[in-house]
């Protein structure tokens, strides 16, 4: 990212006043590389207005309250996305890995052991996350292989674990996460959205305030720039795995606190929500650029889009193109936004 960036300010004078403070496209392309998440910012208090005049609930406390409380699984999911993403990764096999955490809480807390359900499903989730980041990182495969291959495996093993059936879950501290209460007597407040702020913020912390941080940019942005400046590119990639591994666990436990019931064919399109939502939000596809703010909003973006269309009438399939549509203008802009920088 940064050395786009220094290639786009020590170009031509002509080049420098294309990037004038009016913001000629040379100048818009680098204040996008610089703050990808501004423009998802934009659109998603524009759909939150455009939704609140159209409709005559979707500006309601409870409703907003609701739309926080859906965009939890998925944000959390496209928080370890995003760190895969900037790498210059992929992991289609996120959702899965969850729906097997859900269902290793749920069988295993039915033996009254709820605290070892939590334990297991963290150790299992993030051994995943592992064996991910050993696949690519020693075996050299691409991430996308991996991970799809990932996704079938884990799904199998998910629904023989289940039997094929449900699993209710009861226990106040596997569904505690969606027990909240009123903020001011409106505003329906859970341990879970404390808990995914609290999350976005200790990853963005480590990824803007770390040495870890640094090394998972330059990855992404060049490995080979990056081995050659020292940094252990295989051990960086191999953290990312392990930690978006643990962090697929957490949706798991955010995911019982929704609905208190293990579906080993629940969030079939998590996967593609989650990639939704880092693409939008500003991070691009091919590493290097990006951060969880910008993922934040995009899941957001994509769960305002949703209840807004809902409350306006519209089938789902056409709420489907709209995102659908959403994410190749984002991608799209992005691949401008480099050419135009460079």
């Amino acid at each position: 990212m940064t050395a786009s960036v220094d290639r786009a300010e020590s170009a031509g004078s002509a080049d420098v006043t294309r990037s004038s403070a009016f913001g000629g496209p040379g100048g818009i392309a680098q204040r996008m590389l610089r703050h990808p998440a501004l423009g998802p910012l934009g659109a998603l208090l524009l759909a939150v207005l455009v939704f609140s005049l159209t409709t005559s609930t979707f500006a309601d406390v409870d409703n907003f309250s609701l739309v926080v409380q859906q965009t939890l699984v998925v944000a959390t999911l496209a928080l370890g996305q995003t760190l895969v993403i900037l790498t210059a990764g992929i992991d289609l096999a996120n959702a899965a890995i969850m729906v097997l955490g859900t269902m290793l809480l749920a069988r295993v807390a039915g033996g009254d052991s709820p605290l070892v359900a939590l334990v297991a499903a963290f150790a299992v989730c993030t051994l995943i996350g592992a064996v991910s980041g050993a696949l690519v990182t020693r075996v050299k495969l691409p991430p996308f292989i991996v991970t799809l291959g990932l996704l079938t495996v884990v799904t199998a093993i998910a629904r023989l674990y289940s039997t094929g059936t449900s699993w209710p879950v009861s226990h106040p501290l596997l569904t505690g996460l969606g027990k909240g209460s009123y903020l001011f007597g409106q505003f329906y407040v859970t341990p879970g959205m404390l808990l995914m702020l609290g999350m976005f913020v200790g990853v963005w912390y480590l990824l803007a305030h770390t040495a870890w941080g640094k090394h998972v940019y330059a990855v992404g942005d060049d490995p080979e720039a990056a081995r050659l400046t020292g940094i252990h590119v295989d051990r960086t990639l191999f953290s990312v795995y392990v930690l978006a591994g643990l962090i697929y666990a957490v949706a798991a436990w955010q995911a019982l606190g929704r609905i208190p019931n293990a579906d080993p064919n629940a969030f079939q399109n998590g996967n593609l929500d989650s990639i939704t939502a880092v693409v939008i939000g500003g991070t691009s596809l091919f590493g290097g650029r990006g951060g969880v703010w910008g993922t934040l909003i995009g899941a957001f973006i994509v769960a305002v889009l949703r209840s807004g269309l809902t409350q306006a009438g519209i089938d789902s399939l056409y709420q489907d193109i709209a995102t659908g549509a959403l994410v190749i203008a984002s991608v799209a802009l992005d691949q401008w936004a480099r050419r135009r920088s460079l």
